[in-house]
């Protein structure tokens, strides 16, 4: 994954609030007057400063992700420690999110993210089409530790907050475009004006964003890792004395190329050797044609009948479609084949009465979602075998919920809130087994041979996730806190599982209802996180820093898991989801910013130095395997890197009626398991990143010319892959036949397929405005 660069990047976490670095152009005399200024968030869904704020909080300002040359979501994870957003595997659009050890890999329907994705406001119930490319934002907010008392049941391990820009009050439109290597080219159009006497507002945006591979596919001839996507987003606002309305529509279409695996064993079977080029593969599955398709409206209403009382209604619908060929063998051959599609849609309503006054605060509100995904995938495996799954699931929830700050003096305040949800899923899981061809469902000629499942149930889920802080100010730049919160994320059905696996419990010979109702279902997972921190600012506010440590019990840890196996003598997959029963997580965090210097090689000019530092201690204490046996001490946590750590040092001064801001970033990310289970070259080894920024803007904001290097040592690094080999229970060794030949579980030559973080990338940006 990358880093990003960040010339003055505004970086708050569990216990500091933001602030930029001072600007070229301020005079020594505003020092003070720039520094004290604000970053204004939302993390407890009223607008307060970070320094106030006694949540673990990261927030980027959309300037700030234009000077650094942000692309999309994902690089906002690096801005922060002990966190994870990356693209996951096969397509450009679907997210993989993990905050604090927390969070989910597995995109088909019976799973739910464990950090929650927000669009101005709106939880994202499904990871498809989540990576959000960077246009036209406000901030982004990244919400560290479990939000589940004020965002739900589904950001147990936190949240991401992506805010948009209010449409401007004079007439304004923009252009931003983007020349780089690999052919990159990138277009922003963004263009608002008022109505009448401005209190009604119309704006959007369109962007064309695309990109050569970073490879071939050396079978069908098409770049692998390009880049071809439209989006849009249109908006219309009323301003009026006492509200606030707000219509929005937004749309994106992925055409991207299918991403192909690196394989990074030969050929066990056909002797294939590996390719040379990790960004180059082989597969040549072409169906369906890769396409993702997604688009939304929100209706946001905010009334202020009093100075102390505001109204809120957030009404929100959602779509996306979703179609992708899977090539898990990475092959010319039908060996680990898998086309796939994801079909989502949801409705949500969210209702919220804030009151203020004085030194009270409280919010009280509701929240219903109504969520349907869909997933089919065949698994095509030599001689014509294939493995149809389907699964449908339906979620409905409700919520209530109240959040409290009072302050009991200019020195102590304290805060509680509590959530109570109720989760109801509904899921048919059908699983068939095809011979001759893919199923008819792909428009295979397969001829059905057996049904391995055809289920439907339903769960209810109830849970109530508190939370309390208490914060404590001995003067003015100082804030010590403590806080404690619960996240709750509900139960459901793996959508892979097959009834004919499920054990027989009593062992009457009969498989019943219940017995595949308990081995299909998992159960809810919880998280009790304990966290003290403290923010200051010292020397003139040049110097501001956090240090927080936290704790979590997490309990009934949902472990997705899809293995290969031989059922009635023919080999097959099956998706087994366990409970893992307890695990703790521990870490400490340590980011700033610091002003080196000013005015010390020419007028005005300015150094800073911006840091993030993570240590995150995740064990398990309870894992049960298949076996029954309690393996804790042998499985990993996933995409949880022991250490992150970033600098940035950033330099800016004045040139020709501008501000040159030149930077440089070196971040570190530790070894990364991508199972629990140890995976020998899958597994990341600790790497680092650097990138670099040269960015010129006029004083009048109306021009900026930058010029940018991603991973410019072109580090090559794995961020995600599959395995589908033998393994040792305990260690995750291979097995080997006497020979010292892998033994593939699917597949004649076996799967061990890597997805790589983008090499190097030198762009230049341009933006106007008129």
């Amino acid at each position: 994954m990358r880093r990003i660069s960040i010339h003055s990047v505004l970086v708050a976490t569990t216990a500091l609030a933001a602030f930029a670095p001072l600007p070229a152009f301020a005079q020594d005399t505003a020092v003070n007057e720039v520094l004290e200024d604000a970053i204004v968030v939302t993390a407890r869904r009223r607008e307060e400063s970070l320094q106030d704020v006694p949540i673990a909080v990261t927030a980027v300002s959309g300037a700030q992700l234009e000077q650094q040359g942000a692309l999309d979501i994902t690089e906002i994870g690096e801005s922060a420690p002990n966190v994870t957003l990356e693209v996951s595997r096969g397509t450009n659009t679907t997210l993989t999110a993990f905050i604090r050890g927390v969070g989910q890999q597995d995109p088909v329907a019976g799973f739910e993210a464990g950090v929650g994705l927000y669009l101005d406001d709106v939880y994202l119930n499904r990871p498809q089409a989540a990576v959000l490319d960077i246009y036209d934002v406000e901030r982004i907010e990244v919400l560290r530790g479990p939000q589940g008392t004020l965002y739900g049941r589904n950001t147990i391990g936190g949240a991401v907050k992506y805010v948009t820009k209010k449409l401007d009050a004079d007439p304004m439109l923009r252009l931003r475009g983007t020349l780089g290597t690999d052919e990159q080219a990138d277009l922003v159009v963004t263009g608002s004006m008022p109505v009448g006497d401005g209190t009604l507002r119309l704006g959007g945006s369109l962007a064309r964003l695309s990109r050569g591979g970073f490879g071939k596919n050396l079978t069908t001839g098409d770049d692998n890792y390009n880049k071809d996507v439209w989006a849009g987003r249109a908006t219309a606002e009323i301003h009026g004395d006492a509200v606030f309305v707000r219509l929005s529509g937004d749309y994106t279409k992925d055409k991207s190329n299918p991403r192909g695996g690196h394989r990074l064993i030969a050929g066990i079977a056909s002797g294939t050797p590996v390719l040379d080029d990790v960004f180059d593969s082989r597969g040549a599955l072409d169906d369906p044609k890769q396409e993702v398709k997604a688009w939304g409206t929100t209706l946001f209403v905010e009334a202020n009948p009093s100075d102390f009382v505001t109204l809120r209604s957030i009404t929100s619908y959602r779509k996306d479609d979703s179609g992708t060929p899977i090539d898990f063998d990475a092959l010319p051959a039908v060996d680990v084949d898998v086309p796939a599609t994801y079909n989502n849609k949801q409705l949500s309503q969210e209702i919220q009465f804030l009151y203020q006054n004085g030194g009270f605060s409280g919010l009280i509100g509701g929240y219903f979602l109504d969520a349907n995904a869909k997933t089919a995938f065949d698994v095509r495996l030599p001689g014509g075998v294939t493995a149809l799954t389907f699964g449908d699931v339906d979620t409905e929830t409700f919520a209530i919920f109240g959040d409290f700050t009072y302050d009991l003096s200019d020195q102590f305040s304290v805060s509680v809130g509590g959530r109570y949800t109720w989760d109801e899923r509904s899921s048919t899981v059908l699983r068939q087994v095809f011979l001759g061809g893919g199923s008819p469902f792909f428009g295979g000629g397969g001829t059905l041979f057996a049904t391995t499942s055809n289920f439907s149930g339903t769960a209810n889920f109830k849970e109530f996730t508190p939370r309390a802080s208490v914060s404590f100010k001995p003067s003015e730049n100082h804030n010590l806190y403590a806080s404690y919160s619960k996240g709750f994320k509900g139960g459901g059905f793996d959508p892979r599982g097959v009834s004919t696996a499920a054990p027989d419990a009593n062992g009457d010979g009969v498989r019943s209802y219940d017995e595949i109702f308990d081995f299909i279902s998992f159960e809810p997972e919880t998280v009790d996180s304990y966290e003290i921190g403290w923010k200051a600012s010292l020397f003139d506010r040049r110097l501001r820093f956090s240090l927080a440590a936290f704790h979590a019990d997490y309990k009934d840890v949902q472990i997705p898991g899809s293995v290969g196996t031989v059922i009635g003598g023919q080999q097959t997959f099956i998706g087994v989801t366990t409970n893992a029963g307890k695990a703790r997580i521990q870490g400490v965090e340590f980011e700033g910013n610091a002003v080196l210097a000013e005015s010390f090689g020419a007028a005005d000019d300015q150094l800073s130095f911006n840091w993030a530092l993570g240590y995150i201690n995740a064990d398990y204490k309870q894992f049960i395997d298949s076996r029954g046996i309690d393996v804790a001490d042998r499985r990993n946590f996933q995409n949880t890197p022991e250490w992150t750590a970033a600098g940035t040092l950033a330099y800016s001064v004045p040139v020709a009626s501008g501000t040159l801001n030149a930077s440089t970033t070196l971040s570190y990310r530790s070894k990364t398991y991508q199972f629990e289970l140890p995976a020998e070259g899958l597994d990341q080894k600790g790497y680092a990143l650097w990138d670099v920024s040269l960015v010129w803007s006029s004083d009048s904001d109306r021009f900026s010319l930058g010029l940018h290097g991603k991973n410019i040592l072109n580090k090559e690094y794995i961020t995600s892959g599959y395995v589908f080999l033998s393994q040792n229970a305990d260690t995750g060794a291979y097995n080997r036949t006497g020979a010292g030949a892998l033994i593939p579980t699917l597949g004649a030559d076996g799967v061990l397929t890597a997805y790589y973080g983008n090499p190097r990338q030198v762009f230049v940006t341009a933006g106007y405005k008129f």
